[in-house]
């Protein structure tokens, strides 16, 4: 396995994106976008509010 914490499995865009970046000891999913100078992360948050976690069988994969 890699030595690196976080994964990026998603990116959408060119100059302007989102990304997608799961963090390998946790399973958490993080939404990144940006535009231009801007920048915003959160934590990616299913239909119920709850936060977005790889289950860990998958994580061994990333």
């Amino acid at each position: 396995m890699d030595d690196k914490r976080f994964v990026r499995t998603y990116k959408q865009g060119f100059m302007d994106g989102v990304y997608i970046w799961v963090d390998r000891q946790t399973g958490v999913n993080y939404l990144c976008a940006f535009a231009g100078y801007g920048l915003g992360l959160t934590v990616l948050l299913d239909k119920d509010g709850k936060p977005v976690i790889t289950p860990e069988e998958e994580l061994k994969y990333l």
